[in-house]
């Protein structure tokens, strides 16, 4: 069976204690955690499961673990093959008898692979979902003896969704061709909706559904209003992640070009990802953030899923995404290692309206739209809000919490502002300045008329001498921007793209006007003290560095008091510069080799002995044989 093949007979016992003694040989590990533990019982005992975990909560060890315990071989269906071969070298460091399938094999590599399946020769097979469903593959695993299938990143199924993928529509027929081998789907973004669809079109509705809570509470969420959206990033980059891994999301394949240059040209180390590269160069790029440290990767959201890397320290959006799904999945590649990490993103008026006229112009049905709508109006909700952020995005997953007290309305509580008045003044100028002239304006025009900016093509068409001009010039431009954004957001306002994107009243606005309704919002902050924020926040975090600054910060709010002392952290620098040098000579991802939160608590404990480093969480029984020795040599030096 497949736990043999990782160095020893299986162990007598239940099924419980067989599974934790894999979990502490081979992956180096004492407990499990949360719900894993459940999971792995309910599939190593045959039965299938739908597993909702966030990011970084170990779904991995769901189907690794149950498939060492099981007879055969696990089958992975996993969306990008960009990513298996780090999957798999991951695996194969630990002793497991892993390989996948897909198109990056050339004829002979993918016979022999086929061979090691039918001869049950493997543990674990990464197969993407197209090459699954072909008749091919299908009956060589007609051959082989079948572990399991884990179907990850399942929300992929769902039309729906922001990651639909078709292929995945197939994969019923994993079900109808072989219906006595479990099956567990497994995803960190389904609302109820994306659940339930899971369900149906796998053929899951007698699956035990295992749902995690979705916080992430290493994750410090924070939002700011677009001003100078590069000169922000680059404080936010600069000031608390200098050197640090990360991601920056950005809309267009254009903008992630002009960014990485940009970022690069500013002196932070940026890479271009994005669909319409060349499949080398896309490929260059990711294995070196993959591999190399303190790299930005500059991305469209073609980027990321199931990137394993457990040290990218921040995420940040130079665009809303058009969902909160979206925005969750996307954020969740931050801190997988469960060390402190951000999610930043900076929005504005013209996010609004782009995604707004996104919907309006797809080919989707009537239906889709409205589905569309919600999720973004969902979105910009998550981003508009007063009260805590992180309440607010767990609620959409239907989760009840308490202020976290680590986002940005917690620590900065921003301040409410009963916005009911400037909207009707800014509703009425839109009406009149239309009813003046025929047609409408844009948002400039109609916010300079509002603050009484005189001007040629305010007396080109005699706007001044609308009663509405200069009645709101007791607010600043930000200020009216944020009230339109929120009109906008609200369906209050429209933007007629067809025509230079003129504002309109819709249907719905009348109530505000007539005193129906109110509108309440935060009150955006002036720009300048936007700015000197940004600077004090820079010096603040740079006291510390980085991740680090954040710990001490945080204290134990992510799970108990990491950060290290001189004499530690500079035994830890020493442990990842060896790991470097390791992982280069391998060619292997440095993460492979031990990921920094097993680096921290070897250079916390200082173990002197073999035994006291197999302590360790992280350290199993292949890497203590392998690079045991080296780091208890290593702490033993000279100057450690």
């Amino acid at each position: 069976m497949g736990l043999a093949a990782t160095g020893s007979e299986a162990p007598e016992g239940t099924l419980a204690e067989r599974a934790l003694e894999v979990l502490g040989r081979v992956f180096g590990y004492d407990a499990f955690r949360g719900l894993q533990a459940g999971v792995v019982e309910q599939v190593a005992a045959g039965g299938d499961a739908l597993v909702l975990m966030p990011t970084g909560a170990g779904k991995s060890l769901c189907y690794q673990v149950p498939a060492l315990l099981r007879e055969g071989v696990g089958v992975v269906v996993s969306p990008l093959i960009a990513l298996m071969q780090d999957q798999v070298d991951a695996l194969r460091e630990l002793g497991v008898r892993a390989a996948f399938l897909n198109s990056t094999l050339d004829a002979r590599q993918a016979r022999e692979v086929e061979r090691q399946v039918a001869a049950g020769e493997l543990d674990l097979l990464y197969v993407a979902p197209e090459r699954l469903v072909t008749e091919r593959c299908l009956a060589l695993l007609e051959r082989a003896r079948i572990a399991l299938f884990a179907i990850d990143e399942a929300h992929c199924v769902s039309q729906w969704g922001h990651d639909f993928r078709p292929e995945y529509l197939q994969l019923a027929i994993l079900h109808e061709r072989f219906p006595r081998v479990p099956r567990i789907a497994l995803t960190a973004t389904a609302d109820a909706q994306t659940r339930e669809e899971i369900v149906e079109r796998l053929a899951l509705r007698d699956a035990r559904r295992f749902v995690s809570s979705f916080d992430r509470p290493n994750i410090r969420y924070r939002i700011v209003e677009k001003t100078e959206p590069r000169r922000q990033l680059l404080e936010f980059v600069e000031g608390a992640h200098a050197g640090e891994a990360g991601i920056v999301y950005c809309a267009s394949r254009a903008k992630v070009e002009e960014t990485a240059e940009w970022l690069a040209a500013h002196g932070v180390p940026a890479l271009p990802y994005h669909a319409g590269m060349d499949a080398a160069t896309r490929a260059a790029n990711q294995a070196r953030f993959l591999r190399e440290d303190g790299l930005v990767m500059v991305a469209t959201i073609a980027f990321g899923m199931g990137i394993d890397k457990p040290d990218v320290r921040f995420v940040a959006h130079l665009d809303m995404p058009r969902s909160v799904e979206g925005y969750y999945q996307e954020t969740g590649r931050a801190g997988r290692d469960g060390l402190p990490a951000e999610a930043w993103m900076a929005y504005g008026l013209a996010d609004v309206v782009q995604q707004r006229r996104f919907i309006e112009q797809s080919e989707g049905d009537e239906a889709h739209k409205r589905v569309s709508t919600a999720k973004l109006d969902a979105m910009l909700g998550l981003a508009e809000t007063i009260e805590c952020r992180r309440v607010r995005l767990l609620a959409y997953f239907g989760e009840a919490s308490t202020a976290c007290g680590n986002c940005d309305n917690c620590l900065e509580p921003p301040e409410p502002w009963d916005a009911t008045e400037a909207a009707r003044k800014l509703l009425s100028c839109i009406w009149r300045i239309r009813e003046s002239t025929g047609f409408g304006f844009g948002s400039q025009h109609v916010i300079a008329v509002l603050r009484g900016q005189d001007g040629p093509k305010i007396r080109q068409y005699g706007h001044e001498k609308l009663s509405t001009f200069g009645i709101g010039a007791d607010l600043g431009e930000a200020e009216w921007r944020a009230v339109l954004r929120q009109l906008i957001a609200q369906g209050l306002v429209v933007v007629d793209h067809a025509r230079h994107q003129v504002l309109a009243l819709a249907p719905e606005s009348r109530a505000l006007l007539r005193g129906e309704r109110s509108l309440r919002m935060r009150r955006p902050r002036p720009a300048a003290r936007a700015a000197r924020r940004g600077r004090g926040a820079k010096g603040k975090a740079t006291s510390g560095t980085g991740a680090a600054g954040l710990e001490r910060e945080r204290g134990s709010a992510a799970g108990g008091d990491t950060s290290l002392d001189p004499a530690a952290e500079a035994l830890f620098e020493r442990l990842r510069a060896w790991r470097r040098t390791v992982a280069s000579e391998r060619q292997l991802p440095p993460y492979v080799i031990f990921h920094d939160a097993t680096l921290r608590e070897i250079a916390l404990a200082r173990p002197g002995s073999l035994d006291a480093l197999a302590a360790v969480s992280g350290v199993g029984q292949r890497k203590l044989e392998a690079w045991g020795q080296a780091i208890i040599d290593l702490i033993a030096a000279p100057g450690s």
